[in-house]
């Protein structure tokens, strides 16, 4: 007997988190909308620093070029979550040793 392999933690997880978040099919579910369900069911994980950095510059320039309020508002608290992310790993990384 063979078992279908189950799909990892993460996987689950994943699949568990994007159900909370409302689906673009969905006509009066804007962008804005799905970033800030995503960010309501944010959950500590690690990533690299760049990829926190690049996501800075691009969603900065997002936010500069959009015409939407709600927008421009859930890209100026996503970037300032995304900042304090990559202050913390800078003061836990790079402490002067003692």
């Amino acid at each position: 007997m063979t078992n279908a392999p189950q799909p990892s933690r993460d996987r689950a997880l994943g699949r568990g988190v994007s159900l909370l978040i409302p689906q673009s099919a969905a006509a009066t579910v804007s962008p804005a909308d799905r970033a800030a369900a995503a960010l309501a069911a944010i959950q500590t994980v690690p990533v690299h620093v760049g990829v926190l950095q690049a996501a800075v510059l691009l969603l900065e320039e997002h936010g500069r070029t959009s015409d939407d309020a709600r927008t421009r508002a859930t890209v100026d608290t996503t970037v300032a979550m995304l900042r304090t992310a990559v202050e913390q790993h800078a003061d836990q990384y790079h402490q002067p040793k003692g």
